[in-house]
């Protein structure tokens, strides 16, 4: 788990911010339905992003998260992963998150995938550039979801991955020094220094992987940073979590300049 009860996104929303929030209810491909949020700009959006969590699932960190894209005009859908496995939608510090992650599959993580990418494309502006975020273990999941087409044919234009594990295996993650080569799409990786789980040779071969097959891509490994410093409660890496946030803005509005 990344982000406890207590853990915020680091850039506040601003007071009167135009937005739009509800809680939805998705239907995947095998009939399994999971919760899901969904901010965006009162204003029309210029681009969609799907929010993959960390381990813990839809927790409030990634509700915040989505209203702070959605007041940059980004149309941004928030997802769970353990409908099928979970009694219910709690997931508070209390829920044990360990005994749901290792029965997700490559599968059923595809089939949410699949599923949270025609809900954030309905409605106007369907041909919006589109995205993906995660962390941690969903930043893993973000990185694979770019080596996929959508049932149009549709590849994302972009992938984005906070701290995201890149040689474990557990659940729906796989190796992503295994599969790089596959991604079909513009990828920013974000990285903590000091993060013991994912240390700099990792690092250093996911991104030569990319580079083998000329994927474009930005690398930023934040020294002295730790695992989870995107958060507002690490005050000793503000100036990093701002670059990061920064970089994430930046990266979106290239690929729209990209498309235009």
């Amino acid at each position: 788990m990344c982000h406890d009860d207590d853990s915020h996104p680091p850039i506040p929303l601003s007071d009167g911010a135009q937005i739009n929030t509800q809680d939805l209810r998705i239907t995947a491909a095998d009939g399994e339905q999971y919760a899901a949020y969904l901010a965006e700009p009162v204003a029309s959006a210029t681009a969609k992003i799907v929010i993959l969590p960390d381990a813990r699932g839809l927790h409030n960190f990634y509700k915040e998260l989505a209203q702070r894209f959605a007041e940059i005009g980004t149309r941004a859908l928030a997802i769970d992963y353990f409908a099928r496995t979970a009694e219910n939608d709690d997931r508070s510090e209390s829920f044990d998150y360990m005994a749901h992650i290792n029965l997700m599959t490559p599968l059923t993580f595809g089939f949410d995938l699949e599923a949270a990418l025609q809900e954030i494309r309905r409605g106007p502006g369907q041909d919006l550039p589109t995205f993906t975020v995660g962390f941690c273990m969903g930043g893993s999941l973000s990185l694979w979801a770019g080596t996929r087409e959508d049932r149009a044919g549709r590849s994302l234009s972009g992938v984005i991955g906070f701290y995201a594990s890149l040689t474990r295996s557990f659940g729906a993650v796989t190796p992503a020094v295994e599969w790089a080569k596959l991604v079909r799409c513009p990828v920013l990786g974000l990285f903590g220094g000091a993060d013991p789980g994912i240390p700099q040779e990792d690092v250093d071969r996911f991104e030569h992987e990319l580079e083998e097959v000329a994927i474009a891509h930005e690398i930023v490994v934040y020294p002295g940073a730790p695992h989870s410093f995107f958060d507002r409660k690490a005050t000793d890496f503000a100036t990093a979590a701002a670059d990061a946030w920064t970089r994430v803005q930046g990266f979106i509005a290239g690929q729209m300049a990209v498309r235009m």
